[in-house]
């Protein structure tokens, strides 16, 4: 063979081996730049999978949203209708975080087929729970908090009084209520002794007949009735 032909045929495979590797060898700046897209779509991700967790409230975030969710849910009339009738509550403005709770507890349904479970005649019927799974997971689903007092209002425990008990937790001594049961004073002459303590934050405006019918209904020594009072629903009224 002549030797310009081998000259011009190393030259062509030195040329083939150079242009090997820089097809099949991914340049620094390219794995940068993946690597920089990746990050970008696991933020995107991440983002996109807290957004679409259900919200729940907690100790945390549940004076902060109840104080936003007051100013844009105005509402304050709601009605309680019972297997044994029904009778319509006026929610105080005076007490915005109760007030908002209520109404919030109200729109998520929460109130629908649970239980005047506590009755003490001739002084409460006490509402909002009952010994059902299906309540404990509607809770779960709602969240769990306390709201802190608000009783300095100078709002005092009447008859037809609505207020909110103190949790049964046993560490609670600043009186944190349980945002999910309510009481009403049935008390002819009131029950003066829980001023102060408990947050009174509605009152019956019709149909305190009906809760005084609930009054009569006989419980046992744990103070629940023998005979089942139940919460069909809630409705707001305006």
């Amino acid at each position: 063979m002549h030797k310009y032909t081998v000259i011009i045929l190393l030259l062509i495979l030195s040329s083939c081996g150079d242009s090997a590797k820089k097809t099949t060898t991914p340049s620094a700046e390219k794995v940068k730049d993946t690597t920089v897209i990746d990050a970008a779509k696991i933020k995107q991700a991440q983002a996109k999978k807290e957004k679409e967790k259900p919200f729940v409230l907690t100790e945390e975030n549940a004076i902060p949203f109840l104080f936003e969710y007051q100013k844009e849910n105005l509402e304050h009339v709601v009605k309680i209708n019972t297997s044994m009738g029904s009778f319509v509550v006026d929610l105080f403005n005076q007490t915005p975080y109760h007030r908002a709770n209520f109404i919030y507890l109200t729109k998520k349904n929460y109130f629908d087929n649970t239980y005047f479970h506590r009755v003490v005649k001739d002084f409460i019927i006490q509402g909002g729970n009952t010994d059902l799974m299906a309540t404990s997971l509607k809770r779960d689903s709602i969240g769990s908090y306390l709201l802190p007092p608000d009783t300095k209002k100078g709002i005092k425990h009447d008859r037809g009084i609505m207020s909110m008990p103190s949790s049964d937790n046993v560490d609670n001594p600043h009186k944190l209520a349980s945002p999910y049961e309510f009481f009403i004073v049935v008390a002819k002459n009131g029950a003066h002794h829980l001023d102060g303590k408990f947050t009174a934050f509605g009152r019956v405006i019709s149909g305190m007949g009906v809760v005084d019918k609930i009054n009569r209904v006989p419980a046992g020594s744990d103070e629940w009735p023998l005979q089942n009072v139940l919460i069909k629903s809630v409705e707001i009224i305006e």
